[in-house]
């Protein structure tokens, strides 16, 4: 249990990495904003990560995601990826990146494999192998060991460890793991966001090697990314039956800095965009959204403003509500209730949406 430094209120959904609750993030955002600073200065600390994007106006500038880092001479940028030497960035590029990989048999748990050729067999036969769940295939998942934001409650946290430390791997040799089994690359981490242009050049060349084999090219991300590298994603995801995960991690601006570090504006924006190109191929759905209920923070209200939003544009889009387990550094919150999940599912239906998941059920309590 903690306690709110802004209105002194006690609650075991009031996490000590912000202490500060849900109300007063909306309603005393300038008082809140010293907290929500110092808990993203310090969770990055740790890790050698810089505490908020750099912004030297003499810095070299990289335009990769919103966070538009003006990065000064021997500083590093927010994702820890690129440095300013004599006035030239260094680290990843086209070519080389930071990730990991592994197989992962089909059906996978997914975000979207409920509603993806892989998990059900949607769009088949020209982007999936059977009618339903592609049994005896396996989905290439990469995952990138770096970020463009900073989830206090991330699950996956210990890529940071990894982030300026971790060698260096080749764009052939992550290609050359692709093989007939493969029948899905799906990018994740971290997010793919900061390595984007070596995950696109990556996509590329093994579409161009499977020949005239099922690949199909997906992504999990926060949805930071600049519009162009988000349009080629549209386009690699659209021709090869992939599809594009956004967690839509809140609806408030204020609340989506305070859980991550970073503004949600671009998010919104780039769900936007490509929500207006769903319809060049139905199925399988080329949108899918998500978002993780963390007790005390996502509420009924974020819900309802995000599922509303989401319908705005197709009420057929998939949302995934998932359970959260206690992690990194809110890891003194509960775990999500079962009656709030299917109360937040009821939300999104009546909001208009067709196609709402509980996903992680087994986390619930």
């Amino acid at each position: 249990m903690a306690e709110c430094l802004v209105c002194g209120k006690s609650s075991n959904l009031i996490s000590k990495a912000l202490n500060v609750c849900l109300e007063c993030i909306r309603l005393e955002s300038s008082k809140a904003s010293l907290y929500i600073e110092k808990a993203h200065s310090e969770s990055r600390k740790l890790f050698g990560l810089p505490p908020k994007p750099p912004s030297d106006p003499n810095g070299i500038r990289c335009n990769l995601c919103v966070n538009e880092c003006r990065i000064p001479e021997g500083g590093i940028s927010y994702c820890g990826l690129r440095t300013n030497i004599n006035g030239k960035l260094f680290g990843i590029s086209q070519d080389e990146g930071k990730f990991s990989w592994y197989y992962d048999p089909l059906p996978t748990n997914c975000v979207a494999d409920w509603i993806c050729a892989g998990g059900c067999g949607t769009g088949y036969p020209e982007f999936a192998y059977s009618k339903g769940p592609e049994y005896g295939y396996k989905n290439l998942a990469v995952f990138f060991q770096s970020c463009s934001i900073d989830c206090l409650f991330c699950q996956n946290w210990h890529f940071r460890e990894e982030t300026l430390t971790s060698p260096k791997r080749y764009i052939q040799e992550l290609v050359d793991v692709v093989n007939k089994k493969t029948s899905c690359i799906c990018y994740f981490g971290g997010d793919p966001t900061p390595q984007l242009p070596f995950a696109l050049k990556a996509s590329h060349f093994a579409l161009k090697q499977k020949k005239n084999r099922i690949l199909r090219i997906c992504w999990e991300t926060n949805g930071t990314m600049n519009r162009d590298l988000l349009n080629e994603m549209i386009e690699i995801s659209l021709k090869s039956g992939g599809c594009i995960k956004f967690d839509l991690k809140s609806w408030n601006e204020i609340l989506n800095i305070a859980l991550t570090g970073v503004t949600n504006k671009r998010t919104i924006e780039n769900f936007s965009i490509i929500a207006k190109r769903i319809r060049e191929r139905p199925e399988p759905p080329l949108l899918v959204a998500s978002t993780l209920l963390v007790p005390g923070y996502i509420d009924e209200e974020e819900i309802r403003n995000i599922s509303t939003f989401i319908a705005s544009h197709d009420k057929n889009i998939p949302y995934s509500l998932l359970g959260f387990y206690p992690h990194f550094y809110m890891s003194d919150l509960p775990l999500t209730s079962k009656d709030f999940a299917f109360r937040c599912k009821e939300i999104a239906e009546d909001a208009g949406l067709k196609r709402v998941k509980v996903g992680n059920i087994h986390l619930l309590r």
